[in-house]
């Protein structure tokens, strides 16, 4: 049983079809890119399947068990928490605070002592120990993505949706997040990412899921999906695919 799968997913907003009969799954332990261009419908995929947005048809399954339509804080509670595209972190908090604020709403939440000792832990992981106190709004961009990433993995989940969390990163910074989400995937937490930065696409991901003006284009092993024809003209271009 595969941890998800996504089946003739669709997603229309009036008469736009933003996502259109889009299949695939993701096995427990992967690490997956969605691809496309701009406006392709990678995001409204994501949204659709943390419940930030209703689909309009197919359905969702994880763990074996249909999600479509659930409210985001049910999906969540089964596991599956996500990043933004724009950071959301609670500015007027502590970095800290920040996460014990999302530890009280997760699966098993905590509270008190419980929850600051977890936070920590959740710090630690995403290379911000020593910085609990600090003001959250006063970090650097990657330090808010971390502070993000760590909200995140507070909830314990069992598949994390990456909304182009390194987008934005300067080359050292980038560096930094690759081996962080390199790091959550020794560990085998499973990850379906959202990216265009594509050295990160090959270090990171096993396998890659293309779309193009909301459709699935592509499925299949990173090497071979990145020198698909149909990738290169749609979203890659030659150079890419020389690279």
């Amino acid at each position: 049983m595969r941890l998800l799968d996504v089946t003739g997913l669709t997603k229309r907003f009036g008469g736009l079809t933003a996502v259109d009969g889009v299949s695939f799954g993701v096995e427990q332990g992967e690490v997956v890119a969605l691809l496309g261009p701009n406006g392709s419908g990678k995001t409204t995929v994501l949204n659709t399947i943390s419940g930030m947005l209703p689909a309009s048809g197919g359905t969702i399954r994880f763990k074996g068990e249909a999600i479509t339509g659930l409210a985001p804080n049910r999906i969540a509670h089964r596991g599956i928490a996500r990043t933004f595209q724009l950071v959301r972190v609670l500015p007027s908090l502590s970095v800290i605070d920040n996460v014990v604020a999302a530890l009280a709403f997760s699966r098993r939440p905590l509270w008190g002592e419980a929850a600051r000792e977890a936070a920590l832990e959740r710090l630690a992981e995403v290379g911000l120990a020593g910085r609990a106190d600090e003001n959250a709004e006063a970090l650097t961009y990657i330090d808010q993505k971390r502070v993000e990433l760590a909200r995140a993995l507070a909830a314990e989940p069992a598949l994390l949706l990456l909304d182009e969390w390194l987008a934005g990163l300067n080359p050292t910074e980038l560096r930094v997040g690759i081996d962080l989400i390199a790091s959550l995937r020794r560990r085998g937490m499973t990850i379906l990412l959202v990216e265009h930065v594509m050295d990160a696409v090959r270090a990171l991901c096993t396998r890659c899921i293309v779309m193009n003006a909301g459709r699935k284009i592509a499925d299949g092993p990173t090497g071979g999906v990145l020198a698909d024809p149909e990738v290169v003209r749609a979203y890659l271009g030659e150079d890419h695919a020389r690279d």
